[in-house]
């Protein structure tokens, strides 16, 4: 996967489009001009913990004995479970949660609506593959958490100017996309646990 490809993978996985009703949300009670700074705040630390989640994923793996074949396979179901969820969103959004009213700090604004499970996984299943490539998967982390950021910095302009139901439009498209991408992880994560219980480790 080059660099633009996997951002784009990223970026289907963080879904800033569809997090945008569950943004607004979230900051009813606050200022409009307090979203923009609270906004860019959760970026930055989800960024962070994305970061450290791409370094560190590997030794988690490594302490935890999990192969590359089982982590292949638990993304596609993760990434499966959050596709099914943004075609088909649940009434209290997609991770089942109720807003919070008061100044959101990390949770749930960063963790997990911007970097969630999917997206670690995600992380953790492309260094597993290629250590050696971190400045790629880096780049695309970055090029993607740009593009997200761009949108959720921009989420009250955007729900004004598109309304609910052509986000949800989008979201729903998105999700089609990342069915394919989910599926496709999972049979590559089935194949890589053949092959080791096939050929040996």
């Amino acid at each position: 996967m080059d660099i633009f490809s996997t951002a784009l993978l990223l970026f289907l996985v963080i879904d800033p489009v569809g997090n945008i009703p569950a943004f607004l949300v979230i900051l009813k009670g606050v200022p409009e001009e307090r979203h923009r700074q609270i906004i860019l705040r959760e970026l930055c630390i989800a960024l962070v913990a994305l970061v450290l989640f791409l370094f560190l994923g590997q030794f988690i793996l490594a302490v935890l004995q999990v192969s590359q074949g089982s982590l292949g396979v638990a993304g596609g179901i993760i990434l499966f479970l959050i596709a099914v969820r943004m075609i088909f969103p649940v009434p209290k959004g997609i991770f089942g949660e109720e807003a919070e009213v008061s100044e959101p700090f990390i949770v749930p604004l960063a963790i997990p609506l911007i970097a969630g499970p999917a997206a670690m996984a995600t992380l953790m299943l492309l260094m597993a593959r290629d250590p050696a490539d971190w400045p790629r998967w880096l780049a695309a982390l970055l090029l993607a958490w740009s593009i997200s950021g761009i949108i959720l910095l921009s989420a009250d302009q955007l729900a004004r100017l598109l309304g609910r139901r052509t986000l949800t439009a989008i979201e729903r498209l998105m999700g089609l996309v990342l069915t394919a991408v989910a599926v496709q992880m999972f049979l590559d994560g089935v194949g890589q646990a053949y092959r080791a219980i096939v050929h040996g480790p």
